[in-house]
């Protein structure tokens, strides 16, 4: 039961939260056909075991340093609860399960989730001690999250969204960056590339990123486009939540400094819960009371 348990860590299913931005295309288009809903569920779930083996893999390639982290050492193959031959085992058995499940489910799928798993394997082999690129990479992750649900969509991505999605992942990398700084100023180096960061640069970027993520999502509630699809214009009053979302993350990293995983703040803060619920409900009933 304990060797379960420890493979359902190293899967990190929490982590699946992030995977939800391949609904976000089903969302804004209002397709919520059944066809349309149950083939994006199931490349949902695709995308989900990939990201998963991209983890195990990650966990393999970074054991000698994860040993040295505060909290990462207890991951299981760090801790040695999961043997690497077994690790190894269940990144190739994933990998390829997802790729070979989304080449039969849809082509661009597989073309989709191909440039992600190399993109990822990149990333974790060197790429992720790059400063900068490596939020970057993060970021495109994000996109492609987009990408791979717009494929069951008859219609092209939206701009919009997909720069949206850009800058909030640039923001959220940012903020994960800044716990790893605060580690290294107590003397607890976790990653090669914190010397390309500091206190000062990442805090500058996070106000810049939050600045422009606001005025981009008011500058998409207030676009032509928008405003025709979804007849009216109203959308703009969502905009409120945007902000209670952006202010309380930035509180949570400046002031209570906690911001090492995006994931689990979305998991166990109620303010950041009730702010995207709050969100989500108003952007409906504008559009539903339009229909009307």
């Amino acid at each position: 039961m304990a060797d379960i348990k420890n493979i359902i860590t190293l899967l990190r299913p929490h982590q699946y939260l992030k995977n939800l931005f391949v609904f976000a295309p089903l969302f804004f288009a209002f397709a919520f056909e059944a066809n349309i809903v149950w083939h994006t569920l199931m490349g949902f779930g695709l995308f989900c075991l990939l990201a998963s083996s991209i983890y195990v893999f990650n966990d393999l390639n970074d054991v000698v340093e994860d040993r040295q982290h505060p909290s990462k050492r207890n991951r299981p193959i760090a801790s040695g609860a999961v043997s690497q031959k077994s690790a190894w085992a269940l990144f190739v058995i994933l990998s390829i399960t997802a790729l070979c499940a989304a080449y039969f489910l849809h082509i661009d799928l597989f073309y989709v989730l191909v440039l992600y798993f190399f993109m990822n394997i990149a990333y974790s082999l060197g790429l992720k001690h790059v400063p900068i690129i490596d939020i970057f990479i993060i970021a495109i992750g994000f996109v492609l999250r987009l990408f791979a649900g717009n494929v069951f969509l008859d219609q092209p991505l939206s701009m919009w969204i997909i720069i949206m999605t850009f800058l909030l992942a640039i923001f959220l990398g940012f903020a994960k960056r800044r716990d790893d700084v605060l580690l290294q100023q107590q003397g607890q180096a976790t990653r090669k590339n914190i010397d390309g960061y500091n206190l000062e640069f990442i805090n500058a970027t996070m106000v810049l990123m939050s600045a422009v993520i606001i005025i981009g999502y008011i500058q998409y509630t207030l676009s032509p486009e928008v405003m025709i699809r979804l007849g009216t214009e109203y959308v703009y009053l969502t905009g409120v939540f945007v902000i209670l979302g952006i202010l309380r993350y930035m509180q949570i990293t400046f002031v209570e400094q906690k911001s090492s995983s995006p994931t689990r703040v979305l998991m166990h803060d109620l303010f950041i819960q009730l702010t995207i619920a709050a969100w989500l409900a108003s952007y409906l009933l504008i559009y539903f009371f339009a229909a009307q």
